[in-house]
């Protein structure tokens, strides 16, 4: 899939405001309205944007820790392990991964007990090994383009 530099600034821009009016952006661009608008289409048709979301800081939604979790399912056990990361909405984001374990895993916390009480729902069906985020020196960020 390639993209021309109209789409590459469009993503730049977007990257750094989610929520710009296509005017501006169309301006920004050297567009006009429709055809900044028109891009924008086909750029979410073609799967290069697939959605908007807000940026939010966990923070100020009292989570003050994050960790991360390698999980080890116990034999037999993969397919319950992942049902019920699926279904633990601390889990900011999951990974299934080769190697010895099979999943890592962001939690969002407000609490070392918070850690304890997710954790204990895990530990029957596989073993976890976690560490805590200090600080993230690169926050999620889009691939090269």
């Amino acid at each position: 899939m390639s993209l021309d530099d109209t789409d590459r600034r469009i993503l730049t821009l977007l990257q750094q405001d989610g929520r710009m009016a296509v005017k501006l952006l169309a301006e920004q661009i050297g567009l006009s309205s429709p055809a900044a608008s028109d891009r924008l289409r086909r750029l979410q048709e073609r799967g290069v944007i697939h959605g908007f979301s807000p940026d939010v800081e966990p923070r100020a939604l009292g989570y003050s820790m994050q960790a991360l979790v390698r999980i080890r399912p116990m034999p037999g056990k993969l397919q319950a392990v992942q049902k019920l990361i699926e279904n633990i909405p601390e889990f900011g984001e999951c990974d299934k991964v080769t190697g010895e374990d099979c999943f890592i895993g962001r939690l969002y916390l407000r609490s070392i007990e918070h850690l304890d009480h997710i954790l204990d729902r895990i530990t029957n069906i596989a073993e976890t090994s976690t560490a805590i985020v200090k600080s993230q020196p690169v926050r999620r960020r889009l691939p090269p383009f």
